[in-house]
């Protein structure tokens, strides 16, 4: 398995699991603990969650495992996430976020408790947040890097002008951004984010690399003609069209870590066969291109 450095103390596996829909796979602990090491044993060592994944209880199941197996959580990378929040008002729930320095610290020490851990690897703040004082949220990274409570820290779904404003609080040491790109998703190549991480070395970490399944069902037209494309490209090099997409997203320079969030792990080995598969550079043109939504100036 290929290692991206993410920075001088800290390498993520290129192929990340992601666990946000764990309360859905409906696994004893037991079964969450072997699919763990079935993970491990593929070299897929960094697993991503977040305290607001089904309102904190994946972060519960895992440390339940966690707690089961103590050996596990040296042999991995752990990713948590904070930063949404749900309220009650009039018995309807209203979201919202809140990035301030006592939530933040606060957020991070129950996360913690919950996945039955001493520390995070890695720490994201999980979305922009229009009410954010980049100074006071940097400061309670900081914090929590000093007291060991965390390794490093990020952003997740951030704009570069938001990144830049964090990272400069943050003295330049935000570690990645993790953002959502896949052949019917270019918003960060739009919003000139993909060209200000790969300047600066900054790798992201990609969710939804597969549009959560919508690529395959193929029901708008943007999708459709993605695959038709893809699909091509995956007869020309023998190989399952799931493992070209990743392909193509461990092809750009920037250096991206792409999750997987299937319990299924034939799955996971599509996304781990693509860092053996050699995309021509046209290819990785004609997948840019073959939705319709990016066009070559």
């Amino acid at each position: 398995m290929r290692k991206v450095e993410v920075s001088k103390e800290l390498q993520l596996s290129a192929v990340v699991q992601g666990f946000w829909r764990l309360d859905s796979w409906k696994l004893q602990t037991e079964e969450l603990v072997d699919f763990m090491k079935a993970c491990i044993d593929r070299g897929v060592t960094s697993f991503d969650t977040a305290e607001i994944y089904a309102d904190t209880y994946c972060e519960t199941l895992m440390g339940q495992a966690f707690a089961r197996d103590k050996g596990l959580r040296g042999q991995i990378q752990l990713v948590s996430k904070t930063g949404i929040f749900k309220e009650n008002i009039g018995g309807i729930p209203f979201g919202y976020y809140n990035t301030t320095y006592e939530r933040v610290k606060q957020s991070c020490k129950e996360s913690l408790q919950r996945l039955h851990t001493d520390y995070l690897d890695l720490y994201l703040i999980h979305r922009e947040d229009p009410c954010f004082d980049p100074w006071e949220t940097a400061r309670a990274l900081k914090d929590l890097k000093k007291e060991g409570l965390i390794r490093e820290a990020g952003v997740s779904n951030f704009d570069p002008v938001k990144f830049a404003a964090m990272n400069k609080a943050m003295d330049g040491e935000l570690v990645t951004n993790q953002i959502e790109w896949n052949p019917v998703c270019f918003e960060h190549f739009n919003s000139g984010m993909m060209d200000y991480l790969t300047v600066n070395r900054i790798h992201p970490m990609i969710w939804s690399p597969l549009a959560g399944g919508r690529l395959f069902k193929e029901e708008d037209e943007a999708c459709a003609r993605a695959m038709k494309k893809i699909r091509e490209i995956a007869e020309r090099h023998g190989e399952n069209p799931a493992t070209i997409i990743y392909a193509w997203q461990f092809y750009h320079p920037v250096g991206a870590m792409v999750l997987s969030g299937s319990q299924k792990l034939e799955r996971l080995d599509l996304a781990i066969r693509a860092l053996d598969v050699k995309l021509l550079h046209h290819e990785w043109y004609e997948i840019y291109t073959a939705s319709g939504q990016q066009v070559l100036r």
